[in-house]
């Protein structure tokens, strides 16, 4: 491959991303996708569509990835959420604040950027802040305190952390193979039993929680089978192409937000180039945009107050800095690294929805004092 078609390659690996970003934030938008919704929606009034369209999207997306994995398109190992470290405490603190935090922010990353393109400028301070705060929580004064502090309380397991690795060493067996099993079987049983009720078989649940899952396998298909390079041209090593971890990767949107900030204030360093995350965090306004303008519900809204504005700083401070220590969002392991079967993203999975739990709990004790 020559230095041409590398940078051809490139092109194509980050516009596939966008198109399917795209496609994300009109479905989002069109069917109102949201883990915060879902687990307020449970919470509040007992009901279980959304959260059935979540939960059919994390078994679509695990059937697809066991499909890639089974065909050795993909690998667990591959990604930043199998490896044999497991930073347990990271997963969980960072969960937890993560879920406090979209319950403040009224809605997690995802639905931020996807709130943001139907017109709502709240929604765009708090993708400012939480972009922000997610670099400061990477690199900054917060990203010392979080490896110093945090990071350094882990596991080690003797293969990566993802179940069909640990099984695999224990049974014997080929990885792919019980990657192909244990996801098909879970994805399976998570679809069944979003299938069971009615309300798991209305269109808005179908079309949101499979659409959502197809598109997370679609981008791991494109990072890790189109982007990926045996030997690059120059340096002569296997190369993820266009994402900022150098490994496959498909949507999250707390690190690639601060990502895309990063590169938007320094753009005339020739160093920061567009990655996966950055076109994708893009791609969801954009298609959230021509949904919400198409539909006709695009409407501006701002601030309700003193109070409306201090509550979603502090919820997008806290995702920035929770998603950045869980290592992902209600997307980026409530989806992508769940699909995986990886350990951690259990763990900050059940953390994030332990959060969101207790701010929703708080909100609702605030109403009944003031009554």
């Amino acid at each position: 491959m020559t230095e041409a078609d590398f940078a051809r390659l490139t092109q194509q690996v980050l516009g596939a991303a966008f198109v399917l970003a795209l496609a994300l934030g009109a479905i989002a938008q069109r069917t109102h996708f949201c883990t915060m919704g879902a687990v307020s929606d449970v919470l509040n009034i007992g009901d279980w569509a959304r959260a059935r369209m979540w939960v059919l999207a994390i078994g679509v997306a695990m059937l697809g990835f066991a499909a890639l994995a089974g065909l050795g398109w993909v690998k667990a190992a591959d990604t930043v959420y199998a490896p044999a470290r497991l930073a347990w405490l990271s997963h969980a603190l960072g969960g937890l604040l993560f879920g406090v935090g979209m319950v403040l922010a009224s809605g997690c990353g995802n639905k931020s950027l996807v709130r943001l393109g139907a017109g709502n400028l709240k929604s765009l301070v708090v993708v400012l802040v939480m972009g922000l705060t997610a670099l400061v929580t990477l690199r900054g004064v917060l990203g010392v305190l979080r490896v110093k502090l945090l990071d350094s309380v882990a596991l080690t397991l003797p293969t990566g952390q993802d179940l069909p690795s640990l099984l695999a060493a224990t049974l014997g067996l080929p990885v792919p193979v019980l990657a192909g099993v244990l996801g098909g079987t879970l994805g399976l049983a998570l679809v069944a039993w979003v299938l069971a009720r009615a309300e798991g078989r209305s269109a808005d649940v179908l079309l949101g929680g499979a659409g959502v899952g197809l598109l997370v396998v679609g981008l791991w298909w494109v990072s890790a089978r189109l982007g990926h390079v045996a030997e690059h041209p120059v340096t002569l090593e296997a190369v993820y192409l266009a994402t900022n971890s150098q490994r496959a990767e498909s949507f999250s949107f707390v690190a690639p937000t601060g990502y895309a900030l990063d590169w938007l204030m320094m753009f005339s360093d020739t160093s920061k180039r567009l990655s996966i995350g950055i076109v994708a965090a893009a791609g969801v306004v954009l298609g959230s945009a021509a949904m919400a303008l198409a539909s006709g519900s695009f409407r501006w809204e701002g601030f309700g107050g003193v109070g409306d504005t201090a509550n979603h700083l502090v919820g997008a401070a806290l995702m920035g800095a929770g998603g950045v220590t869980a290592l992902g969002c209600t997307v980026g392991q409530g989806i992508t690294g769940l699909s995986t079967l990886a350990l951690g993203s259990a763990i900050a999975v059940a953390g994030i929805v332990a959060g969101a739990v207790l701010a929703l709990r708080w909100q609702r004790w605030r109403i009944e004092r003031s009554l």
